[in-house]
């Protein structure tokens, strides 16, 4: 289990079996101030599909549950009022995001966010809006898991041999994944190239999925604008910005800047960094943001930005995830340094 993933463990045991006196006692102590990041992808339930489970972050009525006790407990605002929020240097403030471009964010959580009159902030990565395909952690996958193999060598790009853990083989998925992402952006197709060989199973056809239902369309990402909702960059193909030269970098952000100015008629002023580690970015990312006009930059590493230790482009996010219960919810959001 990951250290996060514990962390949240202890804390929603707290939260849950510390008396409720205590609790609020604890929560006048430590309470916190800043703004906190939570960041989902998709709505609905992945513990059986044969693609990422890790993009799955919570069923339709777990998030209805997140948004009510969010806007009953605490600040939701949109990235535009950052600044009036650091100037103010109080408050607990919540930005509710979601990455890349789902057809589901469309379908359940911008009904849920508007039942509720709360603003969600999504970043959308334009190259699979324009062309829908399986994106590379799909792929990864999906491979795993359909091989017919025990596990898979890939010398030049694993260190040494992956076994697929059964039933569900999610330890291999996790050890590809976080393989590729080391990865300089020039070799990743080399490297799903060669899972398709290791595991046996080749590159997914076109058919394996529906592509048309992964992904919005722009009719959908324009209605959730016009809806109330922000809507960011995430650039155009999903590459790990620090895998690629600035040159690049700034292609990127530019091409993704670009369609969302043709589409929705808007400027890109705040973006999220895809896969959002302290190592997917670097001071040339800031630096071709801030060169674009953008505004506010979001990481994807876990805790909370403090108004004392600011910084527009790196704000912090914490993950939400399918196996997140609601009292562990409410301890990440209620003691996010755990995260």
């Amino acid at each position: 289990m990951r250290t996060a993933a514990i962390a949240r463990r202890v804390a929603g045991t707290i939260a849950v079996r510390t008396p409720a006196a205590a609790r609020r006692l604890a929560g006048a102590v430590v309470r916190w101030k800043g703004i906190l990041g939570l960041n989902y992808h998709r709505i609905g339930d992945g513990r059986r599909t044969i693609f990422d489970r890790g993009l799955y972050s919570a069923t339709a009525e777990d998030f209805d549950a997140h948004v009510r006790w969010l806007k009953a407990n605490f600040d939701v605002i949109a990235p535009r009022d950052v600044d009036t929020a650091v100037r103010a240097k109080r408050g607990r403030h919540v930005i509710v995001t979601f990455d890349d471009g789902y057809a589901d964010n469309h379908e359940h959580a911008f009904p849920i966010l508007k039942s509720h009159g709360v603003t969600g902030t999504f970043f959308i990565a334009t190259g699979f809006i324009d062309d829908p395909r399986l994106p590379w952690w799909d792929e990864i996958a999906w491979m795993v898991r359909t091989s017919k193999r025990s596990g898979v060598e890939m010398p030049g790009f694993l260190d040494a041999r992956v076994s697929f853990d059964e039933p569900d083989r999610e330890r291999a998925v996790r050890a590809l994944l976080h393989a590729y992402k080391k990865l300089p952006d020039s070799i990743t197709t080399k490297f799903l190239d060669a899972a398709g060989g290791a595991t046996g199973t080749g590159r997914p056809p076109m058919d394996v999925v529906d592509r048309q239902t992964v992904w919005m369309t722009w009719d959908m990402i324009r209605e959730m604008h016009a809806g109330g909702m922000t809507i960011g960059g995430h650039t155009a193909r999903h590459p790990v910005l620090s895998r690629l030269s600035r040159e690049e970098q700034a292609k990127e952000i530019a091409m993704c800047e670009r369609r969302l100015k043709e589409e929705l008629g808007i400027p890109m002023t705040t973006f999220s960094y895809p896969v959002g580690t302290l190592d997917a970015f670097n001071s040339e990312s800031r630096a071709c943001l801030r060169e674009r006009g953008v505004h506010t930059a979001f990481s994807y590493y876990g805790g909370m930005r403090s108004l004392r230790d600011w910084d527009h482009y790196d704000i912090r996010r914490i993950a939400i995830e399918q196996d997140t219960s609601f009292d562990e919810f409410r301890a990440m959001v209620m003691f996010p340094w755990t995260t």
